[in-house]
């Protein structure tokens, strides 16, 4: 089994961006809590949420990610669970996702994302001011973060079985548990 540490380092060799080294955090926070929730396996679901978007930056269409990433990964040992799931977090591979955390890292994915692009846009720049009506209202405004699939959000919380609300909720708490790491705290 790959270490915690093993998947930032193959992580930061693939991921040069700080943005998308803090989204793979930010999904991997919310992740990790639902393992917590739901007795998942903390290590297993950490990892696969850092690995998720690895190679983003060298496979950046849907016809290479995360299909020649997975590959890279199998090279390097890493375990078929943890492919398996980063292959099913995308609905184009047509794998589907059978497991928890398969549904939860499809389900925390966007999510994390947008609440990302909500914080920074709020007052203070801090995931202290995001709430579940803020979140709402945003997914409404096509304009705003026109990259992240709202149609995955909503699928995502089904998948999961947990209400949109208690879904959004639940992110947004685990991310302001980590917000000083995510960079958004915010200013005073």
């Amino acid at each position: 089994m790959i270490t915690r540490e093993q998947a930032w380092d193959l992580l930061c060799e693939f991921t040069k961006s700080e943005g998308l080294r803090k989204h793979a955090l930010a999904v991997e926070t919310c992740v990790t809590a639902y393992a917590c929730k739901f007795g998942g396996d903390e290590l297993l679901w950490s990892v696969t949420a850092l690995l998720h978007d690895f190679d983003w930056e060298i496979h950046p269409t849907l016809e290479e990610h995360p299909q020649k990433g997975e590959a890279i990964l199998a090279e390097r040992g890493v375990d078929d669970e943890i492919r398996r799931a980063i292959l099913s977090h995308a609905n184009h591979t047509g794998v589907p996702r059978e497991s928890q955390l398969e549904r939860t890292l499809y389900a925390c994915d966007e999510l994390a994302g947008f609440i990302t692009a909500i914080s920074y846009v709020k007052t203070h720049r801090s995931v202290f001011e995001v709430d579940v009506p803020s979140v709402k209202k945003k997914m409404k405004d096509k304009a705003f973060a026109r990259s992240v699939n709202r149609q995955d959000i909503l699928d995502g919380a089904q998948e999961l079985e947990v209400p949109l609300e208690e879904h959004i909720d639940f992110c947004v708490k685990a991310m302001q548990g980590r917000a000083e790491e995510l960079g958004l705290k915010g200013t005073a």
